[in-house]
């Protein structure tokens, strides 16, 4: 299932005129979802431990969430591959700029999860987003994208109500940690 979100980046001009419904947009150029055009993103699924750690018995954990800029939409910390970065990497650092959290990052993806992103120019881009697991471990209240961006802690569950893109919504229901040696893993 494919949802759409729009992209404003700072300074960028305005369109004249309103722009088409993206169901129209898409019925006049169909080869956008099937031409295997997917462009690459990298998602951070950043989590804690509410009672307790990962020792305990009772491991009820957190989710993070923000909002976008532009709709106020409730995601995760996501973005474009950086160049000179790992995918896992840059969602550490969407992390940091996007919430202000650092913490231990997983190197292999936990899911992925597509989408329709509304590009700046008006046109529509296809995005399939790897998702890496971030044990969050330090929170700062001072980040980059501060005042821009809205951060909150949820249940799996809420966090899965409040994402719009329906692959997300299962990878959150159905998120579960992983920890042990087979996972490598490195400090964000």
């Amino acid at each position: 299932m494919l949802d759409v979100m729009k992209s404003r980046k700072k300074g960028a001009k305005s369109h004249a005129g309103p722009s088409k419904p993206l169901l129209k947009q898409l019925a006049e150029r169909p080869e956008k979802l099937f031409s295997g055009a997917f462009r690459q993103q990298y998602g951070a699924l950043c989590f804690r431990y509410r009672n307790g750690g990962p020792e305990t018995d009772h491991r009820e954990i957190e989710i993070l969430v923000v909002t976008t800029r532009d709709s106020g939409r409730w995601i995760i910390p996501k973005g474009w591959p950086m160049k000179k970065k790992k995918p896992h990497e840059a969602a550490a650092i969407e992390a940091w700029e996007e919430a202000g959290v650092r913490g231990t990052v997983s190197k292999q993806p936990v899911g992925r999860y597509t989408y329709l992103k509304e590009l700046d120019d008006g046109d529509v881009a296809p995005c399939i987003v790897d998702i890496f697991q971030i044990e969050v471990e330090h929170t700062q209240g001072q980040f980059r994208e501060t005042g821009q961006r809205m951060v909150d802690w949820v249940s799996p569950d809420e966090a899965a109500r409040r994402v719009r893109e329906l692959e997300l919504k299962s990878l959150l229901v159905d998120f579960h940690p992983r920890h042990g040696r087979r996972q490598r893993k490195k400090k964000a």
